[in-house]
């Protein structure tokens, strides 16, 4: 069986000490804003879009970029994960997956819009750190999610 792969970009908005996510109808998992990065963009492009797309916040990356660079070469932001998500699972194995370029965002406020077509404003929740430790989250999520908030506070 051959595996297909994708890249995905997901971003961890974080605005007075809570992390933004909502419940995936389909998947019944809270989740960061994410999507697929289109063939024209590069992976923070994607998380940038994504984010403003699913909850009408313009966000700062916290993504450092390294000083090397030539005439054809530029250094990118740098997510602060990389993961391999399991999409598509099944008894043959592994059908499909994401090439998952994780980010850490800051909001000015936690005034979600989101765009025309996407999960409505009341979706959308900000949890703390302590309120991340409940049980309807994933652990990678809120891990990630705590993590996110420890740096965007200490930045």
């Amino acid at each position: 069986m051959e595996t297909t792969r994708h890249y995905t970009a997901t971003t961890y908005v974080v605005s007075e000490d809570a992390v933004a996510l909502h419940e995936h109808g389909r998947l019944g998992k809270w989740l960061p804003p994410g999507g697929h990065v289109e063939r024209d963009e590069l992976p923070h492009e994607a998380a940038l879009r994504e984010v403003r797309e699913e909850t009408g916040l313009d966000v700062e990356l916290l993504a450092p970029t390294d000083d090397i660079a030539s005439p054809t070469v530029d250094s990118l932001p740098q997510p602060q994960h990389l993961q391999l998500a399991d999409v598509n699972v099944h008894d043959e194995g592994v059908g499909h997956q994401h090439v998952d370029f994780v980010y850490y965002a800051r909001a000015s406020n936690r005034d979600v819009d989101p765009a025309s077509g996407e999960r409505a404003a009341d979706a959308w929740g900000w949890f703390g750190v302590d309120e991340l430790e409940d049980d309807r989250f994933d652990s990678d999520v809120a891990t990630i999610g705590r993590q996110a908030i420890e740096t965007v506070a200490s930045q």
